[in-house]
């Protein structure tokens, strides 16, 4: 017996059963039907007070010597869904009446028979008790689950969260997928969720035979297939991979799993209740996983590859954008420009700045340099003023990690000095990039403090420098931006030169202070 099922074979196997002699002697295929209750009737119309599923105990008086009353009883129970008709001999039949047998196997009604004294009582009570049990489970799991997905969702969790709670109740992989079968989230224990992904082609073909008409659809194996529905629309599915509790339980994860997630896509976007937020937080788990190291390539390559990011024999560039304003409808551009230039590639917001992040996956016969200057020369036209980095092509996922911090600082130092074209890369931001690379390294913090010390605290001198060095050394003009006389620009420029201790006619002393100011201004942010 699972946890909250039984069935005709759970009920003949129990130990109490055992003396009894029980054998089937009809429909055998039948004995792992559902049972949802017993009678013990005596009465030959007793299928007009069945609602199906129940297990009928009879001794069969009122059919001995009956040929055509015992082919109508089993036909009647037929009609009425019974599970099965357990049958004891003694009273009124010493062995099986071959009527009732044929009967029986005609309508599909497994019959079992006792070949000695059976106490019914004593089994209808064994039987209900256990079925009670479950249901009480089965409401105990409701009531605890429905509780805590609408605690987080009123906390405003995450969809990861959320579903890492949905695969700690059902105790199994569960997997969000959109209706084209693309996962959009994933959660479970790592290596079973990394045998699913991994061969995710054949098991969403899997899925997609299990699916049916109602809202709860279960399969072998433990498998549960939830529709998920927002406004009426339906738009992808939950499948949880591997449930232990039975179908009863498995209807109660489901119908709840779905409920929640429900509300949460409608928490997200209250307006439309669009799909494309969970599309948003997807990429944006795997790029941050990626980018961040927390989980290693081979463990994220059936992730890409479930996401529908094409992996094998291509060569992957990651491409970092800070838009002036709007990084969701940015998002929304991005994505349709890659959609239009046939380009594959996860794009999500990163980061509190509202940076948008870009894995291109370019296939061998394209090159990948070129196929960044297409996407950001079309990101140009419909998101002006963007400034787009780009990092180094990598051929594997190992490598991805790096190019993807270069690409956020070359975007970075991008912002402070845009480049002549419509993508940065790190030849492009020369020193600035180097030093926006390095901008937390302990060494160059204090090579700030020792070039500049004394000048941090005068931030009307420190704009003073900044603003010779951008012009070349050419104090005239320095003085016109500072909207100040020659004279005082001197006068200025002296003061730097008393607080520092340096002169500013050193090339050597001019280049290193050159590269501390580089340095603080890249640690204030782009």
């Amino acid at each position: 017996m699972e946890n909250g099922r039984l069935t005709v074979r759970d009920v003949l196997a129990l130990e109490l059963v055992a003396p009894w002699d029980a054998e089937v002697v009809a429909c055998p295929e039948g004995l792992d039907r559902a049972v949802r209750w017993l009678h013990v009737a005596e009465a030959a119309d007793v299928a007009v007070m069945l609602t199906g599923n129940e297990v009928v105990l009879t001794t069969g008086l009122l059919l001995a010597g009956d040929e055509r009353a015992q082919a109508a009883y089993m036909e009647s129970m037929g009609r009425a869904g019974a599970a099965a008709v357990v049958l004891g001999l003694g009273r009124a039949f010493s062995t099986t009446p071959e009527a009732m047998r044929r009967a029986a196997q005609r309508y599909g009604v497994p019959l079992v028979v006792l070949h000695r004294p059976a106490p019914f009582a004593r089994l209808t009570e064994e039987v209900h008790a256990r079925l009670l049990h479950g249901r009480y489970a089965a409401l105990d799991l409701s009531d605890r689950m429905g509780g805590a997905l609408a605690a987080l969702n009123l906390s405003g969790v995450p969809l990861q969260r959320l579903l890492d709670e949905v695969a700690g109740f059902a105790g199994c992989p569960a997997v969000v997928v959109n209706l084209a079968h693309r996962v959009l989230a994933s959660a479970g224990e790592p290596g079973a969720l990394g045998d699913l992904l991994r061969d995710w082609e054949r098991v969403s073909r899997q899925v997609a035979e299990l699916l049916g008409n109602g809202p709860v659809t279960l399969g072998p194996d433990g498998w549960v297939v939830a529709r998920l529905e927002a406004r009426g629309r339906q738009w992808g599915h939950l499948v949880l991979f591997g449930h232990l509790g039975g179908e009863e339980t498995g209807r109660v994860v489901g119908r709840l799993a779905a409920e929640a997630l429900a509300v949460h896509r409608l928490l997200a976007d209250p307006v439309s209740g669009r799909q494309r937020g969970w599309e948003d937080q997807a990429a944006e788990a795997l790029l941050a996983d990626l980018a961040s190291g927390t989980a290693r390539p081979e463990q994220l390559l059936p992730r890409f590859r479930a996401a529908g990011l094409p992996t094998e024999r291509r060569t992957f560039v990651p491409v970092v954008l800070r838009p002036p304003s709007g990084s969701r409808v940015v998002c929304e551009a991005v994505r349709r420009t890659l959609a239009e230039e046939a380009m594959a590639g996860l794009v999500a917001r990163v980061g509190p700045d509202g940076a948008i992040a870009v894995l291109l996956s370019v296939p061998p016969e394209r090159d990948a340099d070129a196929e960044v200057d297409r996407l950001a020369a079309r990101l140009q036209e419909g998101a002006a003023g963007s400034v787009l980095g780009a990092g180094f092509g990598c051929r594997v996922l190992d490598e991805v990690r790096r190019s993807f911090l270069e690409a956020v600082h070359v975007a970075d130092a991008a912002l402070a000095g845009p480049p002549s074209g419509p993508v940065a890369r790190l030849r492009d931001v020369r020193l600035r990039g180097l030093v926006r690379l390095l901008r937390d390294e302990p060494e160059l913090q204090a090579f700030i403090g020792r070039e500049l010390g004394p000048l941090l605290g005068h931030r009307e001198l420190l704009d003073v420098l900044r603003t010779y060095l951008r012009t070349g050394r050419n104090k005239s003009l320095a003085a016109q931006e500072q909207h100040v006389s020659r004279p005082a620009m001197y006068r200025r420029l002296q003061s730097i030169e008393a607080l520092l201790g340096i002169d500013l006619d050193d090339l050597e002393q001019l280049t290193s202070l050159y590269v501390a100011l580089l340095a603080h201004d890249a640690q204030r942010g782009p």
